[in-house]
């Protein structure tokens, strides 16, 4: 079969840096997608996307789809034929749509009977036919939030489009897409090489651009600039902090990449080290560079997107930029030093939070009151979490933080310390933020960790009273990030504490206006959910969590100890058998609707298989009961699988549901007490082989 090169370009004013690579990798998932479900075959296929183009190239793709076979299935045989053997109006029918006599119609057999069928040879479609609509359904569905219209048109897409390249093998694909008609024009760099570029054939697309000083494939671009940056910051003496984030955001500036290295002013190497890598990262995307030590430098490193001939001066422009900056942070630190954090207090009454939950203050009231109700549990010092839980958001009345919000809590535990706060204060401040985003550090004293709880859970119920839960891709309050901080600093930090007890406490600090004791229900279950995604991305899977979440333990950390437990018994020989033997005990107890006594009664054991079983629950009943006591559960269910053996032997040689009852009752009994062993743990049964 015939095969060709393909190259499609959509060229657009600049597109969302923070989003060109979510965008072009969605753009080649959907293409690759309908190319696999058009059976359109191809030896590579890559996505390229600089700050005005999304583009990818196919390598040797199929010209057009195979020959297909095609089979209609049509009445049942009984309603396509009377009794004489005629054709009925259903198989005529049938002929027709099919555009044939009854005659030439087959016939198929299904588990459900007969029925006719015809076969037909339909001519595949060929790359030029399909490619511009798979093209528009996959612009159609790249993730963007708020899409653009411009000009006159009611077309939609991120950013206005200013021409498209859709080149197979040597000639253009005929369409037209978001307004532009399709050819094989593209454009450089918009300052080194303006003009148009013809593209002759689609393998030529990568080289023609690079020679126009655009290096149009996204991670090729990526290595580059971080290549850059560790040189330059070689040639100062430094390493260079080089975040994923704003090298993914800096490489969506940028068509060609040129690093250069700014200097700042020693003297502001006096300001917190965060103030200082927040103004240069936040606001103008440079890079720090720190010494051997790990400490700040005087220099920072900007990404240009052109190659100049006197660098000297992109160097002095971007010192005048950070310059102003850095004064400004300056003078937030000494104004902000001038009062301290106690005496903030009281301006957070003027802050509103939400309508309904108040003010700042009025929160910082209710994580106090929580972390209070937890830190109990932890021999806190009360007087600790009360100055903690008083002073956790003042440092939002800061200018540092009005200026800089993603430092909150970090600029609180400065001004903590500045203000004469403990170290645990002013840890504590900080840490009550963590976890800021996924996989981030979690707070590491128990003080920090019991107001980082609070405020989660504050504002969980907060947000569920006011009926206002995440829905959809919508979560404007940070309830998903709420959630798995609240799941990660349980289980991961081993604080001891039910889940229930920190919904009582938080429901009872909501105003009395929208306190509802039927919300906990709700906040539970969406906790509950969250942390399935949780062991999920553990690469747990979902019989284990089916089988420990039965138990509906309330502590996490209790959850996470049966978790690994699980885990490791599932791993055992005996694992399988005693998982189905719990299956089938599970079911014979549930569709018994006869009412039993609790306790066996050995004198009804008549049977060795079932006096053997008996006596080996009770052995392992006296084994495990200290060790479910110390959550040695691991050791537990290890110990549990020594039962294989009398298990399987009491299934094989005894019958349950004989007809004397109380024969049946004590069987029942003591399979009662087998499911009730292992469910101390977890509902083994719903284990998969």
């Amino acid at each position: 079969m015939d095969k060709a090169d393909l190259v499609f370009e959509i060229g657009t004013e600049e597109l969302p840096p923070k989003a060109l690579k979510k965008l072009s990798v969605a753009l080649g998932a959907s293409v690759e997608k309908q190319l696999q479900e058009a059976k359109l075959t191809y030896a590579k296929l890559r996505v390229l996307a600089t700050p005005r183009r999304l583009a990818f190239v196919i390598e040797q793709l199929v010209c057009a789809q195979a020959e297909q076979s095609i089979e209609r299935r049509g009445p049942a045989w009984q309603a396509a034929f009377d009794a004489e053997g005629k054709a009925t109006k259903a198989a005529l029918g049938f002929a027709k749509s099919c555009g044939v006599a009854v005659e030439r119609l087959g016939t198929i057999k299904t588990n459900k009977g007969k029925w006719l069928a015809y076969q037909l040879q339909q001519a595949g479609q060929t790359v030029p036919q399909l490619l511009p609509e798979m093209i528009k359904k996959a612009l159609s569905l790249l993730p963007i939030p708020k899409r653009m219209r411009w000009g006159a048109s009611n077309l939609e897409f991120v950013r206005p489009v200013h021409w498209v390249l859709l080149l197979f093998g040597g000639e253009v694909i005929a369409c037209e897409i978001l307004g532009q008609t399709a050819g094989k024009v593209t454009y450089g760099h918009r300052f080194h090489a303006p003009a148009a570029i013809t593209i002759d054939t689609p393998m030529a697309y990568v080289s023609s651009l690079a020679d126009a000083k655009v290096m149009v494939d996204f991670d090729q671009r990526r290595a580059a600039i971080k290549t850059q940056i560790e040189s330059a910051a070689r040639d100062v003496s430094g390493s260079a902090v080089v975040d994923p984030e704003l090298l993914d955001e800096v490489t969506g500036l940028v068509e060609y990449p040129n690093v250069i290295v700014g200097d700042f002013a020693p003297a502001f190497l006096d300001l917190p080290k965060e103030v200082l890598v927040s103004s240069m990262k936040k606001h103008q995307k440079y890079f720090h560079i720190v010494d051997a030590n790990g400490q700040l430098m005087a220099h920072f490193i900007t990404v240009s997107n052109i190659k100049s001939s006197q660098p000297e001066i992109i160097k002095q422009g971007n010192e005048r930029v950070i310059r102003p900056r850095l004064e400004d942070a300056v003078f937030f630190w000494n104004q902000d030093k001038k009062q301290s954090l106690a005496e903030r207090i009281p301006s957070l009454k003027s802050i509103l939070f939400q309508k309904s939950l108040g003010t700042l203050y009025d929160r910082s009231q209710r994580i106090k009151h929580i972390a209070l109700g937890i830190g109990q549990q932890h021999q806190l010092e009360a007087a600790l979490i009360t100055r903690a839980g008083d002073l956790c958001k003042t440092d939002l009345m800061t200018d540092m933080v009005g200026e800089f919000p993603e430092l909150q809590g970090i600029m609180g535990r400065y001004y903590a310390l500045e203000s004469g706060e403990t170290a645990a204060i002013a840890e504590a401040i900080d840490a009550h933020y963590l976890p800021r985003y996924s996989g981030d550090a979690l707070p590491a004293s128990r003080l920090g960790q019991c107001l980082a709880l609070a405020d989660r859970m504050d504002l969980l119920v907060g947000i569920f009273s006011l009926g206002q839960k995440p829905t959809g891709d919508k979560d404007p309050f940070g309830l998903r990030r709420a959630a798995i901080g609240v799941i990660r600093i349980l289980i991961e930090k081993k604080v001891s504490v039910a889940l229930d007890q920190m919904l009582d406490l938080a429901i009872s600090q909501m105003p009395d206006e929208i306190k509802d004791a039927s919300v906990k229900a709700g906040v539970l279950a969406y906790l509950l959910e969250r942390l399935r995604g949780y062991y999920a991305e553990q690469k747990i899977s979902v019989d284990i969590f089916d089988a420990v979440a039965v138990c509906q333990t309330q502590d996490l950390g209790d959850l996470n100890d049966r978790m690994a437990a699980v885990v490791a018994f599932k791993a055992l020989p005996e694992a399988s058998s005693l998982a189905a033997a719990n299956k089938r005990v599970s079911n014979i107890l549930r569709k018994t609707e006869e009412v039993f006594p609790a306790e066996v009664d050995t004198d009804q054991l008549i049977e060795p298989a079932e006096r053997a079983l008996y006596d080996a629950l009770k052995a392992q009943q006296t084994a495990v009961a200290p060790r479910l006591q110390k959550h040695e559960y691991t050791q537990a269910l290890s110990d549990m699988a020594q039962l294989n053996t009398v298990i399987d032997a009491f299934f094989k040689d005894v019958m349950v549901m004989v007809e004397e009852t109380a024969l049946r009752h004590n069987r029942l009994a003591l399979l009662q007490q087998m499911s009730q062993l292992f469910l101390n743990i977890a509902d083994v049964s719903k284990l998969q082989s």
